[in-house]
C-alpha cells in the first residue's frame, strides 16, 4: 500500500492531521461525493452530529481501502469531521467560526484564505477544493438567510444568526474566484473595563464618556474599517440607564445591547424584482414615530444624515453613531456630504448649523501598527466661528515609540486640559461624575 504523501508527491509544508493540503482536500471531497451519491441530503442533514461522523469514517475507510492508501485513525478522523462539517455546515471556515480568537476570515478564492487575530493577518492552511466547492458553501450561508447569489445578483452583504457579518463577491465582478468575508463579533460583548484594561481607552476616558452618555451628550465615533467602532459604541451603550427606550437602526444588525427596552430595526435590500427595499433613512423617520429616548444609528453613510441630525436638533438628544473617516475634521466634512447626498439644496453654512448643534463629542478610533485598536482622539464639537465649526480636543492618544522586541506601540491617552462645552452641564443635571475628579482642577481650561 502506498502513503497518502507518496500518493500525491507532497512538498507542502503546511499539513493537516500528517497531510498535505491537497491531499486532506481531495480525500474530503472524494468522501463527500461518495456519501451523498448514497444518501438523500435532507436525511444527511436529519441525522446526529456524531452519526454523520461516524458515517464519513466508514466511507473514508472504503475509499482508502479502494484506493491503497493507507491511513492512521488520526487522519481518518480529521477527513471524516471535515466531510461532516461539508455536509452540515460551512466546510473549510467552519473551525474558523467556532475559533473566538478570529475575529475575521477572508476567504480570496478557493486557494486562499487568511484569517485576522488580535489585529493581524495570518495565512490560514487548509484551502477549497475549487470554485465549485466554494461557491457551495456560498451558497448554503446566502440561501439560509433567504438571499440570493448569481451573475445577475453578485454581491450579498449580509449576517449570521450568530451576529456575524458575511460579505459575498462572485465573477464576474471578482475576477480571481468568489470572495467571501465574514466579520465574527463576540458573543460576549466587551464592556468598558475590558477597553481599559486591553488599552483602548484609560480609565479616565471611561469615566468621561459615561458622565457625557449619561448626559444625553450626542456622540460620534469614527474610523477606518475594523478600527473598533462598533465595538466600543457597544461598550458605551452600557452606559444608558437602563429606564430609556432605545431604537436602533442598522444596515446589518450588529449591536448586542443589554437594556430591556430595545427596538432593534435592519433594513431590507431590494428583492429579485428590484422591489420592496427599506432604506436606514426610512427607518430613521419611521423611529421618530416610536417614541425613542435614544436613537442609535449603527452607521451613517448616505442621505440619512439630514434625517439624524434633523432628530439629534428636536429633541432626541444623547444619540449614538459610527461614521467611516480618518479624523474628527474629516467626519464633520463627510457628515456635510451625506446631508448633500438627500437631495437637498441648503447652502453649506446651513448644514454646518446643523452639525455643530446636533453632535457634541466626537472619538475618533484607530486600527495601529502593531493591530492594537486604540481610541486616538476624542474631539469638543465647540460651535460655529463664521463658516467654520470649531473642535478642541478633549484626550488624545499620544505614542512614543514601539517595541523593539514585539513591535508593540508605546503610547498612552493624556488629556489636553481644555475643557468641553457640556462639563458644566453635567453638574446640573445631576450626573455623578465631576471633570476636576477626572483631571484636577488645575488643569482646565476654558
Amino acid at each position: 500500500m502506498t502513503s497518502v504523501d507518496a500518493l500525491f508527491n507532497i512538498s507542502d509544508p503546511a499539513r493537516q492531521a500528517g497531510m498535505s493540503n491537497t491531499a486532506f482536500a481531495e480525500l474530503v471531497l472524494a468522501t463527500h461525493k461518495q456519501i451523498t451519491g448514497e444518501i438523500d441530503a435532507v436525511e444527511l442533514v436529519e441525522l446526529t452530529p456524531a452519526a454523520r461522523v461516524q458515517l464519513a469514517i466508514d466511507s473514508v475507510k472504503k475509499l482508502a481501502a479502494v484506493r491503497s492508501i493507507h491511513l492512521t485513525a488520526d487522519q481518518i478522523r480529521a477527513v471524516a469531521e471535515d466531510v461532516e462539517s461539508e455536509i452540515s455546515e460551512y466546510g473549510p471556515i467552519q473551525e474558523l467560526l467556532r475559533d473566538p480568537d478570529v475575529t475575521e476570515i477572508m476567504v480570496n478564492g478557493p486557494s486562499k484564505i487568511y484569517v485576522e487575530r488580535e489585529g493581524k493577518l495570518f495565512r490560514h492552511d487548509k484551502v477549497f477544493k475549487d470554485n465549485a466547492h466554494l461557491m457551495r458553501i456560498i451558497e448554503r450561508i446566502v440561501h439560509a438567510l433567504g438571499r440570493r447569489i448569481d451573475e445577475s445578483s453578485p454581491m450579498v452583504d449580509a449576517r449570521l444568526p450568530n451576529g456575524s457579518r458575511v460579505n459575498v463577491i462572485i465573477p464576474p465582478l471578482a475576477i480571481d474566484g468568489p470572495t467571501l468575508t465574514v466579520r465574527k463579533f463576540s458573543r460576549e460583548p466587551l464592556t468598558p473595563d475590558l477597553l481599559v484594561e486591553n488599552g483602548t481607552m484609560s480609565a479616565g476616558m471611561r469615566d468621561f464618556l459615561k458622565a457625557a452618555v449619561e448626559a444625553k451628550i450626542t456622540i460620534m465615533i469614527c474610523g477606518g474599517t475594523g478600527s473598533g467602532k462598533t465595538t466600543t459604541l457597544n461598550a458605551l451603550s452600557r452606559f444608558i440607564p437602563r429606564d430609556e427606550r432605545i431604537v436602533t437602526i442598522e444596515d446589518a444588525a450588529e449591536l448586542q445591547l443589554q437594556q430591556n427596552h430595545v427596538v432593534r430595526l435592519e433594513c431590507r435590500p431590494p428583492n429579485i424584482e428590484g422591489h420592496g427595499e427599506v432604506s436606514i433613512r426610512q427607518l430613521v423617520r419611521n423611529s421618530l414615530r416610536m417614541r425613542p429616548d435614544r436613537i442609535i444609528v449603527g452607521e451613517v453613510r448616505g442621505g440619512e444624515a439630514l434625517d439624524m441630525l434633523q432628530a439629534m436638533n428636536t429633541g432626541h438628544e444623547g444619540s449614538l453613531s459610527t461614521a467611516h473617516a480618518n479624523s474628527p475634521r474629516d467626519a464633520l466634512s463627510r457628515l456635510e456630504t451625506m446631508v448633500l447626498m438627500a437631495g437637498t439644496e441648503l447652502p453649506s453654512k446651513a448644514i454646518r448649523e446643523q452639525i455643530s448643534s446636533a453632535i457634541h463629542l466626537i472619538i475618533h478610533q484607530a486600527r495601529l501598527r502593531d493591530g492594537s485598536r486604540r481610541i486616538v482622539q476624542i474631539a469638543d464639537v465647540r460651535g460655529m466661528e463664521g463658516d467654520v465649526i470649531t473642535m478642541q480636543d478633549v484626550f488624545i492618544f499620544d505614542q512614543t515609540g514601539t517595541d523593539p522586541n514585539t513591535g508593540a506601540v508605546i503610547g498612552e491617552h493624556k488629556p489636553t486640559g481644555f475643557r468641553p462645552v457640556f462639563v458644566e452641564r453635567l453638574s446640573k443635571d445631576g450626573i455623578s461624575l465631576c471633570a476636576d475628579e477626572i483631571f484636577g482642577k488645575s488643569r482646565w481650561k476654558r
